[in-house]
Formats: structure tokens, sequence, C-alpha cells
């Protein structure tokens, strides 16, 4: 269980990487900046991007450190679900699937709760 657990949270802390400094530090993904000006305004869409991308990277570390996992997991589902229905009603034109974004949204949400609250060995060992 612990190695299945494992993989799957370097694989979420990858997502958040990728997203955070691929997409929005380094600008890889310009969609990204336009969905943000779209959001909060087009003067500080740029330095906005960056703070997000820098706080996606931060997430990718917390979760690579196991620190207060639970209390990671929750962070994550709440940031995901919030962001992406921000997104679904103001930017959808902007999204890589449109709406339907928000069914890949709740696949990764059910996919950090399963790893979290079902597979992680702290749980399954009664630790905290």
């Amino acid at each position: 269980m612990k190695s299945i657990y494992n993989i799957i949270n370097y694989g979420i802390a990858t997502v958040w990487m990728i997203n955070g400094l691929f997409c929005k530090v380094l600008n890889f993904v310009p969609r990204h900046e336009e969905i943000v000006a779209r959001i909060l305004g087009s003067s500080y869409s740029r330095t906005l991007t960056v703070l997000i991308g820098c706080s996606e990277i931060i997430m990718a570390v917390w979760i690579l450190s196991g620190l207060h996992s639970k209390f990671t997991a929750i962070a994550q589902i709440t940031i995901i679900a919030a962001m992406n229905l921000l997104e679904f009603i103001v930017a959808p034109d902007l999204l890589l699937w449109g709406r339907f974004n928000s069914l890949f949204a709740f696949l990764f949400i059910l996919l950090i709760y399963f790893n979290e609250f079902h597979l992680n060995p702290k749980k399954l060992n009664h630790h905290v």
C-alpha cells in the first residue's frame, strides 16, 4: 500500500509542479495568464500568474514533505474545486477542454481524496 500511495503522491505533486513552473512561471501555456486576466483583471495578470505558479510549486513541495498530509489534501481539494468553479463560470472558453475540464478536476479531487484518506499508510496504522 505504501508504494502505491507514494507513487500517486509523486504524481499529484508533479501535476502541481508542471502547472506552477512550466505553465505559469515560465509561461509555456499563455492561456493560464489569460484566465487570470479574465478573473482578476489584466493590470497585474502576469505578476499574479507568477505568484499563483509559485504557490503551486510550494504546494508540490508541501505534498512531497508529507507534513500535515490530511490538511494538505483538504487544501488541494478546496483550491482545485474553487479554481475550477471560477474558471467554469468566468472563463470556460479559455479552458483546454472547455466546461469538460470540470470532469478532470473532479477526478483529480477523487484521486487526492482516495490517496490520502484510503491509501495513506499513516491512516492505516492509526497514526496522525
